[in-house]
């Protein structure tokens, strides 16, 4: 099995009151990727908070997190999230501007759907553009799936030319609107994906640990943090460092090693790092 990439989804879209091991400003969210890279995670996933910890798409965020990233010499790839406002206005601008900071990776949500109380839109027409945009600047899709159907819509835009291989699949299962989190589900998103596709499994709260341990065993990647999950077990909260800790000691208890940054990149058809 190629080495088990971790992604560090350390932020999310909730904002600092929500749970106290939250990040709570762009520093704050730098500090936090540093940590889980040293802790075993060779990406690091990234919503923006403002100086108050309220989730913000204001670029001049992510790029103080990011700088601060890269001024404490880390060489863990950073994945910024194209989803800010597409759960209400949908400001196409907003969300394509963190690709202006040139990020390894970004995210792609493959298709609009429920997501829980709330429409997530990702129109055809903004993911073609959205496409277009992430070639311009250099950036690799990490293609979000929350259920089959997108596999397709993502297929059919790499087929016109929009996404480079290979492919890189991030399955989020357990939202309310997508597909759950079983054992079963994965093996059926994993056959169907085209040949040459690369994937990880992201679970949603509880589902976290048992889909991050079905990707050890299975060869794909796995995401963890507390973007997704808050809790380390029952009634405990967890922090990030702590979320990644476990997972790359479950994959060496296994016997899988755990990817490098410059190993991720190479899994990922990525430049090696200046």
């Amino acid at each position: 099995m190629q080495p088990l990439i971790i992604n560090a989804a350390i932020s999310g879209s909730l904002n600092k009151d929500a749970m106290p091991n939250l990040p709570k400003d762009p520093e704050d969210i730098g500090r936090m990727a540093i940590e889980v890279w040293q802790a075993g995670a060779s990406i690091v996933h990234i919503h923006a908070k403002d100086d108050n910890g309220v989730h913000s798409g204001d670029v001049q965020y992510f790029k103080r997190a990011v700088d601060y990233i890269k001024e404490h010499d880390s060489d863990i790839l950073i994945n910024l999230t194209t989803s800010f406002t597409g759960s209400n206005v949908d400001d196409w601008e907003t969300r394509f501007s963190p690709l202006t900071l040139s990020p390894d990776i970004a995210s792609y949500d493959a298709g609009t759907m429920n997501f829980n109380e709330h429409v997530f839109y990702n129109k055809p027409e903004f993911l073609r553009e959205l496409a277009k945009k992430m070639q311009q600047h250099g950036v690799k899709p990490e293609i979000e799936i929350f259920d089959t159907g997108q596999i397709g819509n993502a297929v059919r835009y790499a087929e016109e030319g929009l996404i480079d291989d290979p492919l890189y699949m991030q399955f989020v299962l357990g939202v309310n609107g997508g597909a759950p989190a079983t054992a079963k589900h994965l093996v059926h998103l994993v056959e169907s994906l085209p040949k040459g596709a690369i994937w990880s499994v992201a679970g949603i709260g509880r589902h976290q640990l048992p889909m991050d341990v079905l990707a050890i065993l299975m060869g794909g990647h796995a995401r963890t943090g507390l973007e997704d999950n808050w809790y380390y077990e029952k009634g405990v909260l967890a922090t990030n460092k702590q979320l990644v800790e476990r997972l790359a000691g479950l994959a060496k208890t296994f016997g899988r090693e755990v990817a490098t940054p410059s190993q991720a990149r190479e899994i990922l058809g990525l430049p090696a790092s200046s």
